[in-house]
């Protein structure tokens, strides 16, 4: 195996723990990442998407006590039967409108300066939701929200369908703009997040096993260990963060990011491959 090619598995990794539960997007900073590596073709798209399985992990280990509790507690508190149907109905809108455009939205959209457009208009829309006024908030704890709660935010994830728009993002700012605490918003998050990464990533394997072969193991092992470790990292922080904290800096660095990937592109001091 190329060590090269492992370093840059390695890297891309390192980009997806770090990015996939932050408001920031992954998909667009590992097709930023990816262009300027050189790891862009159909097969590392393929590896993009597998690797996230690695960060799901990393949500479930530091959850793994709510996790634990809620499957244990199913069969006889309402509590725990609600919090698993709200993850499932929240995860459904994302598998219909996936299936129905996700062809088309891969054919079109995902483009370093469809990225950097999305980067900048969900800074501005951070901005927005961190501005409402603190009566705003209807439920304080992600056990509290109803099933159409639980809908609204699905139908909200389904914008991280567009690259750059991110998937955290739209869940968590979502959440917020609909009712939810920003810890309830998290919360949920990192819950929905499981079915829908989990999800997203046996499909595209399953679809795209033509490309790989064993050989490939190492590549995405490697890509898998560092997405978990990295992401482990960044969700016990985040968890700290937003206890004393909102999210405009990520706001205004999603907004300077994107002003940078456009600029470059414009003016060809980087050639950002499509």
């Amino acid at each position: 195996m190329d060590i090269v090619l492992l370093v840059k598995a390695a890297v891309m990794g390192i980009v997806e723990g770090l990015t996939e539960f932050l408001p920031i997007s992954s998909t667009g900073h590992l097709i930023l990442a990816g262009s300027l590596l050189g790891f862009d073709d159909a097969k590392a798209k393929v590896f993009d998407i597998a690797i996230q399985t690695g960060a799901i992990f990393a949500v479930i280990l530091v959850y793994w006590q709510k996790i634990h509790s809620t499957v244990v507690a199913l069969p006889r508190q309402p509590k725990a039967r609600r919090l698993a149907i709200n993850v499932v109905i929240g995860f459904l809108p994302a598998v219909v409108l996936g299936l129905i455009f996700g062809k088309m939205i891969k054919a079109h959209l995902f483009t370093p300066v469809v990225v950097a457009s999305t980067f900048i208009i969900g800074g501005f829309i951070i901005l927005w939701a961190e501005k409402r006024p603190p009566g705003s908030v209807r439920i304080e704890h992600v056990d509290d929200m109803t099933t159409w709660d639980a809908l609204k935010v699905g139908l909200v994830q389904c914008f991280a369908m567009i690259p750059g728009t991110s998937r955290s993002g739209s869940t968590i700012i979502g959440g917020m703009l609909l009712g939810l605490s920003r810890q309830a918003a998290t919360d949920f998050s990192f819950f929905l997040a499981i079915p829908t990464l989990i999800g997203a990533g046996a499909y595209s394997l399953y679809k795209e096993r033509a490309l790989l072969s064993m050989a490939d193991i190492p590549l995405f092992s490697v890509g898998l260990v560092f997405s978990f470790l990295s992401a482990w990292l960044c969700v016990r922080w985040l968890l700290r963060y937003i206890s004393t904290h909102n999210f405009i800096p990520f706001a205004w660095y999603r907004i300077a990011f994107g002003i940078v990937v456009l600029a470059t592109a414009w003016t060809g001091l980087v050639v950002w491959a499509e």
